[in-house]
């Protein structure tokens, strides 16, 4: 399901057609050798040539398939591009887009590679701690509650602000909207269900975050994995959505995009930064992951620092 704007308030079962091309949704793993932590182009290779070649690849992502990368940092994605050649037995970044343009399992493969998919359950507990201190009460003069989870990979944290908002009794009158790229991690988020062997990493964040009951109550060890409590899902929309070509969907009282826009150029951070004010109600909270600020930018005169050091920040202008 992808999310159009005026179109938010839907139920987590209504189907919302984008309208553009997207790729075919693969449910299993691409067959492939997986891809080592630090790959590099050979030291023959050509850097102007290499550059040429990538810039090609993300301008024929996005003609055929309509994601686009061309604004991503230059640095991350040569990295993750590599990784992916190494893993197929290639050795340039033309025959990964032969590849990539002519078979939509390896775009798929790539967009996952692309897709920034590193998170965890109360990852950064401060952050949550901060949250429940300084955002819920203002979160409680609302009687009903937007928030906006752009980017949520897998949907660990989503299930995290799921948790905390039940906690403090206000889960019942909230929705989140949980928003990814890429349909197959937004697909994993919903099922809910993730690896058993992360549930103490996982217990030991959620009682730094200031978790009020035992954590062990909300899931259930099943699947080879933890399920979650479908409890939790009750106020969650997932959906495709695409921060760097879709528009906003709706006005949010909070907006967590968290450890995403480093991957960003600047001029792509500008521009969803845009997206995200235009997207936020008069004294609605964006927040921002710990290396991430608004510092600097165009934005920064119309916020007000809630929590500084937890990149939590409130619209006034």
């Amino acid at each position: 399901m992808s999310l159009k704007p005026g179109e938010a308030d839907v139920t987590a079962d209504d189907g919302v057609d984008s309208g553009r091309r997207r790729v075919d949704r693969v449910r299993t793993t691409v067959a492939s050798r997986p891809p080592t932590q630090d790959v590099r182009p050979p030291l023959s290779y050509d850097p102007a040539l290499e550059r040429l070649e990538i810039e090609l690849l993300l301008e024929g992502i996005f003609r055929h398939y309509g994601f686009d990368f061309r604004s991503y940092a230059y640095a991350s994605i040569r990295r993750r591009l590599w990784r992916r050649i190494e893993a197929e037995g290639l050795t340039t970044v033309s025959a990964l887009q032969d590849r990539v343009l002519h078979d939509p399992a390896m775009m798929e493969q790539v967009l996952l590679d692309l897709s920034i998919n590193v998170t965890a359950m109360f990852r950064d507990p401060t952050f949550y701690h901060a949250f429940r201190q300084k955002v819920v009460p203002l979160l409680r003069t609302y009687p009903f509650i937007r928030i906006w989870h752009a980017g949520c990979s897998t949907g660990e944290e989503v299930y995290s602000m799921a948790i905390l908002l039940e906690e403090e009794g206000l889960y019942d009158r909230a929705r989140i909207y949980a928003t990814d790229i890429n349909e197959v991690v937004v697909h994993r988020a919903r099922a809910g269900i993730f690896p058993l062997d992360r549930m103490q990493e996982y217990t030991e964040n959620y009682i730094r975050a200031g978790g009020t009951r035992s954590f062990s109550e909300y899931y259930v060890a099943k699947y080879d994995g933890a399920l979650f409590s479908p409890g939790l899902q009750r106020n969650v929309v997932f959906s495709q959505h695409n921060l760097v070509t879709d528009r906003s969907f709706a006005e949010f009282n909070v907006i967590l995009c968290r450890n995403v826009l480093i991957y960003f150029d600047r001029e792509l951070q500008a521009r969803v930064h845009g997206l995200f004010y235009e997207s936020l109600v008069h004294l609605g909270l964006l927040c921002l992951g710990s290396k991430e600020s608004l510092r600097l930018s165009d934005f920064e005169p119309r916020y007000e620092e809630l929590a500084g050091a937890e990149r939590i920040y409130r619209k006034v202008r």
